[in-house]
């Protein structure tokens, strides 16, 4: 697992970046800011070395310039939204990061309920911000959005909404996920400050695509199959080759939008301060590259991870997953890859072809590939993290960790006394288990201690897991994916 992304330079420059635009704009900059800011673990996955709270970080030292916006939408509080990486609708996800960004001193200002309309749940929602003393603010549905410019930029559009209060130079507009209303966020500020003869700006940091990174660059490709549902589509920007005879990559939405902006900035401030969608971004991330081809492969690992994760919300039936599937087929081919390129899935196929059982595999960062298969006692998920840590510490596979003995009382529990018709162990289970053993085996807290370097691996299982696995993989920091396949013939699951 090699190191792609210098972090530490990529936090100097972005910082330097974003305090220039601030002056560019007369001290008063709306930051849109895309993407996870505290957990971005696709950047982390694709971009190695890149860490997951980089842009915390960054922020953190323009942390007494900087206030926090938070916009969700209406739609998305009434539909009770799910953020797929945390299983936590968007309403509550607001209120985590709320206390995230407090608990590091951040001044968060404020909520905007965007897209409002009179949905029941997200006045519900507002009555608990206020109750937590917490200000809120409606933006509204505007009609014609965004074509009739003329309508948009006057009192009955961008006038309707509510102004937002700010006190700082920065304001960064956040969100617990896409289709939130950051942009219409800011714009509706510009409109309001001109209205209040207070000069501000508006950019953009959005991390991938990568603009200077070629367009089928696996880290862009990357960024595609992550937004699949979204119908997402990396794109030149031909705004910027026009303007500059040079060829950046931005995404479908921003360039088709870009003439509407045009307008709108022109409208609201006179002249346009930007020639092209990239213009307005600030991200430094490709700048920051040190190994191409780390950042290479990794991202052809997420691709299929990507893939992976469709096949599986398309065996449970999801809402639109057989499109999703077939876009990131044809990813995977503009990649030049295929399942066999993760080679945690091979090797689980095979263990589970060689013993007639579900099994599982895991690539340790060396390289190396631990399988392991369901039995009496464990499932395979269970099985190869123990096969795992006992590769890590250099622990005879053929050492009993946790006894039958040990194992046995747990079964009885689960099976006699909680009503589970699994009597073999989960990974939390073993895991608990194996605590328990190390506090009077030194093989066993070996084992235990080796955890941490579970950090960053692959991880394959050959039948869908129940959810419980599932988080316990993602708690160790494991990339897991399963093939879309039930253990058992059930029609409930």
């Amino acid at each position: 697992m090699s190191l792609g992304f210098d972090n530490d330079t990529y936090l100097k420059l972005q910082s330097e970046h974003i305090r220039k635009r601030i002056a560019q704009f007369g001290n008063k900059l709306y930051l849109e800011f895309g993407g996870k800011l505290f957990d971005d673990y696709h950047a982390s996955r694709v971009l190695p070395g890149f860490q997951p709270d980089s842009k915390l970080k960054m922020l953190l030292q323009l942390k007494e310039q900087a206030e926090i916006i938070i916009a969700i939408s209406a739609d998305a509080i009434e539909k009770n939204k799910i953020r797929g990486d945390l299983g936590i609708t968007y309403d509550m996800d607001v209120l985590r990061l709320i206390d995230a960004f407090r608990s590091m001193d951040f001044y968060v200002g404020s909520v905007v309920i965007t897209q409002y309309s009179g949905q029941p749940a997200a006045d519900h929602f507002r009555k608990r911000l206020s109750l937590l003393g917490i200000k809120s603010y409606l933006h509204y549905i505007i009609e014609g959005y965004p074509s009739n410019i003329s309508h948009i930029v006057s009192d009955e559009g961008y006038g309707k909404n509510d102004y937002i209060e700010t006190a700082r130079p920065l304001v960064v507009i956040t969100a617990p996920g896409p289709g939130s209303g950051k942009m219409a966020t800011c714009l509706s500020q510009l409109y309001h400050e001109h209205k209040r003869g207070i000069k501000a700006g508006y950019a953009k940091f959005e991390t991938f695509p990568v603009w200077n990174l070629p367009l089928r660059h696996p880290v862009n490709i990357a960024y595609e199959a992550a937004t699949a549902d979204l119908n997402d589509m990396n794109m030149i920007d031909p705004f910027h080759l026009e303007a500059y005879g040079e060829t950046t990559v931005n995404y479908n939405r921003d360039v088709e939008v870009f003439p509407v902006l045009n307008a709108i900035f022109e409208q609201i401030l006179g002249r346009s301060p930007y020639k092209s969608p990239t213009d307005m971004g600030v991200n430094m991330a490709g700048k920051c590259i040190i190994d191409d081809e780390a950042c290479q492969e990794a991202s052809r690992q997420e691709i299929i991870r990507r893939y992976y994760q469709a096949l599986y919300n398309q065996k449970k039936d999801v809402m639109g997953a057989k499109e999703i599937v077939y876009k990131l087929e044809l990813l995977m081919q503009q990649a030049s890859i295929s399942s066999e390129d993760r080679k945690v899935i091979p090797a689980a196929m095979m263990r589970q072809e060689n013993t007639g059982h579900p099994a599982a595999a895991i690539q340790l960062s060396d390289g190396r590939i631990i399988t392991g298969k369901t039995s009496d006692l464990l499932g395979s998920s269970a099985a190869v993290l123990l096969n795992a840590l006992k590769t890590l510490g250099g622990i005879d596979h053929e050492l009993h960790l946790v006894s039958r003995a040990a194992i046995e009382p747990i079964q009885t529990l689960k099976t006699d006394y909680l009503g589970s018709r699994n009597p073999r162990l989960h990974t939390d289970e073993i895991l608990i288990a194996l605590s328990i053993s190390a506090a009077a085996d030194d093989a066993a807290k070996l084992a235990l201690a080796q955890l941490p370097k579970l950090k960053g691996c692959e991880v394959h299982s050959t039948v869908i897991l129940s959810s419980v696995d599932e988080k316990t993989f993602r708690r160790l920091g494991m990339h897991l994916t399963c093939e879309p396949a039930y253990e058992t013939n059930a029609i409930f699951h």
